[in-house]
Order: structure tokens, then sequence, then C-alpha cells
């Protein structure tokens, strides 16, 4: 069975009825101040949507020109412009910036306890958390990555117990299933890769070939393996970048991977739904990522 795609007719009536609807009701509140500052918030918000549809716009139009299906007179006129805009519109930014998001984009970062000793020397988790250090290493190489392609990035923590709303676009999380069992849910909806624990811990399977990975960490060697996809939201309206290793360290590994293959990957997903599984090395001393690969296919649901 194919993945479902969107009608794009149907879309754009959708979006005419809601913003009649939105427009009619802003006009019906009666305290002028209420009335102020409920449109103020809309044209904050219509103006981010409109950077966003621009952002898809020009991607599509520098496609379209690179695969030669038209020239830019041709499409000059299919889009009611004339050629010299084409040119300017489409000489923006790379297309492969479409694939982290077309707006701000938010990366999601899971918190852990921080641990403590007790007088004794038994270990007790503090009620304080942090961001352990592979993942402020991985997010400050993420947030390099899409400023090289354009694009602006904030910093959000997860709290503990994994709590993220993932109901937004342009999010990027970075939490492990065992911070977020939210997280563990959606991941269920993978028919291809899963985490999975047995007494000897976490571990990545493929589910389509019977493979195992378990992490070399736990070998003691300076190599970890990550899960990377682009998951459904919980509200069915779009997706969500994950990325995550079985040790904090592997998702460092993901994008050291994606550094090098952003363009390539695009132009192969774009922003359909995919898993793969990445395996990378490091500094045992610096924990800086050294090499990176992805080692299975692409994986897109439903077999699409």
């Amino acid at each position: 069975m194919e993945e479902e795609r969107p009608d794009a007719t149907a879309s754009l009536s959708q979006i005419d009825t809601a913003y009649d609807v939105t427009l009619a009701r802003l006009k019906e509140l009666s305290d002028p101040l209420e009335r102020a500052k409920a449109a103020h918030g809309l044209v904050s918000r219509v103006q981010d949507y409109g950077n966003e549809f621009q952002a898809v716009r020009n991607e599509a139009m520098n496609e379209t020109l690179r695969m030669g299906k038209l020239s830019s007179t041709q499409l000059a006129a299919e889009l009611g412009i004339s050629k010299g805009r084409v040119s300017q519109l489409a000489k923006g930014a790379p297309p492969e910036r479409l694939f982290l998001g077309s707006g701000k984009v938010i990366v999601a970062v899971g918190e852990k306890l921080e641990e403590g000793k007790l007088q004794d020397g038994r270990t007790k988790a503090m009620r304080s958390s942090a961001i352990v250090k592979e993942d402020v290493q991985t997010y400050e190489q993420l947030r390099e990555l899409a400023e090289d392609v354009g694009l602006e990035v904030a910093f959000e923590g997860i709290p503990v117990g994994g709590n993220v709303r993932l109901n937004r676009n342009n999010l990027v999380v970075i939490c492990g299933p065992r911070l977020s069992p939210l997280i563990e849910q959606i991941l269920e909806s993978d028919p291809h890769l899963r985490f999975e624990k047995d007494d000897d811990g976490w571990f990545l399977s493929d589910r389509n070939t019977g493979e195992i990975y378990r992490s070399p960490v736990d070998r003691g060697e300076s190599a970890d393996i990550a899960y990377f996809g682009r998951l459904p939201r919980p509200d069915g309206q779009g997706t969500f970048l994950y990325i995550a290793g079985i040790h904090a360290i592997g998702s460092g590994g993901v994008v050291h991977w994606l550094t090098q293959e952003l363009a390539s990957t695009h132009r192969e997903l774009k922003a359909r739904r995919f898993s793969t599984l990445i395996a990378s090395r490091f500094d045992p001393n610096t924990l800086e990522i050294v090499a990176s690969e992805r080692i299975t296919s692409f994986y897109r649901p439903e077999g699409a």
C-alpha cells in the first residue's frame, strides 16, 4: 500500500475556509483591546507561515529548473511571474534546507537526572536535571549545519519524564525512548526498525532482516549506533525528525553523517517519512565523532 499523499487542491480550499472563519470570529470580538491583541498574534503567525510557504515554493522552483522539466520562461508563465523573478527566487537558499525545516527549527533535547553519591557510597538520582555533554555537542553540530543552509535554530530542553510537544512544524527531537514513554510509543509505529531492551540492555533491531544491533560502547569500544527517522506527529498533521543513539554519543553520529549527506538525502526523501540506522566512531578523549555511515536502507512506511 502506498503512503497517502495530500491533495493540494483540497488543502488550499481548507486554508481558505479556515481563513474566512478566523477573520469573521476576529471581527466579532467586541473588546477592542482583545481584538487588537488577537489580531497582532495572528499577524505574527501568518508571517511565519508565509515564510515557510515561500521556502517550499523556492525549493520547488529550484528543483523544477534543475531537473530540466521547464525552462525559466515556461516556469514564469506557469506561476504568472516574470522570468527575472523566477531567477531571483530560485537562487535562494539551497533546497536541501527543507529536509530540516522551512522556518525556525526547534531542536528539543532530552534532560536526564543528575546522579550524586550518598555518604555510604550509594548512587542516588538528584532532583536537578541536565543535558549530557554528548547531546550538547550534537545540538551544536546540528545548529551549525542548519545555519549553513540558512535556517535559524532554537534550543529546547525536554524535562525529565519526556513530555515534549510534538504537534508543531520544524521540530527535531533528540531523546532516547528510555527517557520518554511518549517517544517510545510513537517509535512503535515503525514496522521496520525498533528500539528494544533485554537483560543485556537496549539495542536496535531490523525487523526485515532479523539483524540485531548492540552498541559497541557496551563492549568497551569507541563507537555507537543510532536511529534516525521522520516520525508521525500524534495529531496526524505532519511529522518531526527524530534522532537517538543507543547511547547519547550515537546521536552525534547521525548529525556527522547528515552534514555530509544532507543534499543527497533530501533529493531521495524530501519530507517523506523514513527510518534508518547510522553507525559512528568517536574519539574517546574528546567525544568528537570521527567517522559515520548508514548501515541499513532508508525504510519507508508500508514499503512505499
